[in-house]
């Protein structure tokens, strides 16, 4: 059977140099070494260690001895590791210790044995625990995310934990920004009772959980980490009534993608027709309590979801099915609304964090290193980062190494802020209260003028050696440069609003297959519209900008709807992504039509007389269309060739309508104009077709324009080639 020991190599033979000695022999007994370190006990410590032996005679004589130099501290693990441990030791007294014993061998013959070795699995565990906290072989609280579909009852099933009612508050009832609480030991015992006496029989036992809120339609996206993710373990929120949905199938891919374990609560098992309420907080119990019919039901919606998942690859079962928690997803039916179930979630989360997770969660040897969550102005403050403190320690003088856009920052903090246990980062009852360090894992607000600029998702250091600050930089410099994406590939045009999103899209699309020419952060320019469009004269379907939750500046739009670039602009990830992939499909099928749709359409149009509603800002006036067709957004010029303006809106029958045909009369405004001035009564007007637009109509689409049409075209080239003589003509680059 594989276990765990740990011995300790004593001051004695320490200073004899026998540590080589001692370890080669367990590893050659095939013995793994977990831990090494060597520590010093104080006089306190040693007491607390050895308190099983305080009565005893030769208790102080213990003491006494191990304080007395440095020690060896080292964790192993192996068959039957204690019980061969402690035959490779040999008997307590060195000079009864049989020959090839490590004591009858390197104990020279004294009552002072050299090495102490953990003698049941009890005694391991104490020990284990003890040496851990006292000397930094620390074991941190695991980074829990929960994922689901919008609606599903994420937020929810935390409020009920914390009862702090923040989705109350939220527009929608849905989360939008990613928070942190900490739930402490205590809170965690308290919630789930007796179950805790079974977890908590472990080799370790973790201080609490911190629970990031992330909004399922931004898929936890700034909880990542070069090569995985921030988060050690998730919950994925499904409703027992729908099943899985769209965002439930991509939260999934992410989690996979970034391989981290998860447990499936399945909400909103009160809502199920014919549920009864009951007054335990147990879902196991609960389910007894039901009538045959709902229990059978529970099952067949259980079951949908044992077959939904093992479609995607996964085996799961009910958590009080399960057989191997290593092999087998664990489902927990739960009720956010009424909590019944929290405490067997949360029971399931504990166990697989104490029993998978260990690795993941010691802090000894590791750098202090953290991600940005948000960055916002908070009044007193000045500029702040809300920081998730992945691993290690972070001290008000220790240096910070931020990312920003074209640059990565070393600062030192004004202030280090932590919310109270229980309290949402986003949304505290109480002020955070200033504290001078914080041990991971953690949600912290770091305070300083430098974080004006960094980028939410990125990566985030603590030190406090300069040197080692320097080398985090050029680490973060690296990450960065394979995050941003700038190729002569031919390619879409990505932009995002963190680190995050632009990252988990691209893996999306990468997936895909759908090439990148860039990818970035920040708002749609005019630039990208314009390198865009270069792409679009050889790939229409590749000439596009995907947008997620960015601004698209006025210039910008502007120039997308003079030379019709697309612009897919969404805040849902899968959305966007499904998107413009059913554009592409749509548009391959019927190429044509969908490439002349697009054209800013021919038109004629006259301003009637005695229809003037409104001079200026915006004027509006009614106009009847003599030939084609118009519509809202296109620029119209007169007969002289000059620009009036853009169409900004039309009516008919005091409706707004997308267009109007030939011999329809409407209502149209227009901004920037005053009638009188630019136009007045009787004028006529022309659509202003882009260059580019002319030129598709003459090479292309003659065959598609009424006789009307193609005669009003030709006036259109005609007027502007008066001052412009090229226009609509095909120049050879």
């Amino acid at each position: 059977m594989t276990e765990q020991s740990l011995f300790i190599i004593k001051p004695d033979a320490v200073n004899r140099g026998l540590i080589g000695e001692v370890i080669s022999r367990f590893e050659k007994k095939g013995f793994k070494i977990i831990k090494l370190k060597m520590i010093t006990f104080t006089k306190e410590n040693a007491e607390k260690f050895y308190s099983d032996h305080k009565s005893k005679p030769f208790f102080n004589e213990l003491v006494s001895f191990i304080t007395s130099g440095s020690v060896v501290v080292a964790v192993i693990e192996g068959n039957n590791a204690i019980a061969t441990t402690r035959i490779m030791i040999g008997s307590t007294k060195s000079f009864e210790a049989s020959p090839g014993s490590i004591r009858g061998d390197l104990g020279l013959g004294l009552t002072d044995n050299i090495v102490h070795a953990s003698d049941s699995i009890e005694s391991f565990e104490k020990e284990v625990k003890v040496v851990f906290e006292w000397f930094g072989l620390r074991i941190r609280q695991p980074i829990v995310a929960v994922l689901g579909h919008v609606d599903s009852g994420k937020t929810s099933i935390l409020d009920k934990i914390r009862g702090t009612g923040v989705q109350g508050r939220e527009a929608g009832g849905i989360t939008q920004h990613i928070g942190a609480s900490f739930l402490p030991t205590e809170i965690i015992k308290k919630l789930t009772g007796p179950l805790y006496e079974k977890l908590s029989k472990g080799e370790f036992s973790i201080p609490g959980l911190l629970v990031i809120d992330t909004p399922g339609h931004e898929i936890f996206t700034n909880l990542r980490t070069r090569g995985g993710s921030a988060a050690d373990i998730a919950i994925l929120v499904v409703d027992i009534n729908r099943g899985f949905q769209p965002q439930t199938n991509e939260s999934l891919k992410i989690l996979e993608s970034r391989k981290v374990p998860f447990v499936v609560a399945l909400n909103k098992t009160d809502m199920i027709s014919g549920w009864k309420k009951t007054d335990t907080p147990y879902i196991s119990k609960a389910i007894k309590e039901q009538d045959p019919f709902i229990q059978t039901d529970i099952d067949e919606k259980l079951y949908n979801v044992v077959a939904a998942l093992s479609v995607l690859g996964y085996q799961s079962e009910a958590f009080y099915r399960v057989q191997d928690f290593k092999k087998e997803i664990s489902i927990v039916p739960i009720s956010a609304r009424t909590g019944v179930g929290i405490p067997e979630l949360l029971a399931v989360l504990v166990g697989l964090a104490q029993q998978f997770l260990k690795k993941r969660l010691d802090q000894e040897e590791k750098s202090s290193r953290g991600i940005v969550l948000e960055v916002n102005d908070e009044v007193g403050l000045g500029p702040t980062a809300n920081v998730i403190l992945i691993d290690g320690h972070m001290n008000k003088e220790d240096n910070i190494i931020f990312a920003k856009r074209d640059s990565v920052v070393i600062t030192k903090p004004k202030a280090l802020l932590l919310p109270k246990p229980l309290d949402e980062m986003r949304d505290p009852r109480d002020k955070f209260k200033p504290i001078s360090e914080v041990d991971a894992a953690a949600g912290v607000k770091i305070a300083s003028p430098d974080c004006e600029g960094v980028l939410p998702g990125s990566t985030v250091y603590v030190t406090s050696n300069l040197t080692e600050a320097e080398k985090f930089k050029e680490s973060i410099e690296s990450e960065m440069k394979s995050v941003f994406i700038k190729t002569e590939t031919k390619g879409i045009i990505l932009k995002c609003d963190t680190i995050g999103s632009l990252e988990a899209l691209t893996e999306m699309l990468r997936r895909q297959n759908i090439p990148i020419s860039l990818a970035d952060i920040g708002p749609v320019t005019r630039r990208d519209i314009m390198e865009a469009k270069a792409v679009k004269e050889n790939d229409r379907h590749l000439g596009v900008i995907l947008a997620f939750n960015v601004k698209i500046t006025p210039e910008a739009q502007t120039e997308s709807d003079n030379y019709h670039v697309k612009i897919f602009d969404d805040k849902v990830i899968y959305s966007l992504v499904d998107e413009y992939t059913q554009w592409v499909d749509d548009d391959s099928a019927d190429l044509e039509n969908s490439m002349f749709k697009e054209l800013t359409p021919i038109g004629k149009f006259t301003f009637l007389k005695g229809y003037i509603f409104r001079n200026n800002n915006p004027a509006v006036f009614g106009i009847r269309v003599d030939v084609g067709n118009l519509r809202q957004k296109i620029s119209f010029m007169n007969k002289t060739g000059k620009k009036i303006g853009i169409i900004h809106q039309l009516q008919h029958e005091s409706k707004t309508v997308e267009s109007a045909k030939t011999g329809q009369e409407v209502a149209c405004s227009v901004q920037n104009i005053t009638i009188g001035r630019q136009i007045k009564e009787e004028d006529i007007f022309y659509t202003l077709p882009p260059p580019d637009d002319a030129k598709q109509y003459l090479k292309k689409f003659k065959h598609k324009l009424s006789s009307e049409e193609l005669q009003t075209l030709n006036e259109i080239v005609e007027i502007i080639r008066k001052t412009n003589p090229i226009y609509g003509y095909w120049i050879k680059k």
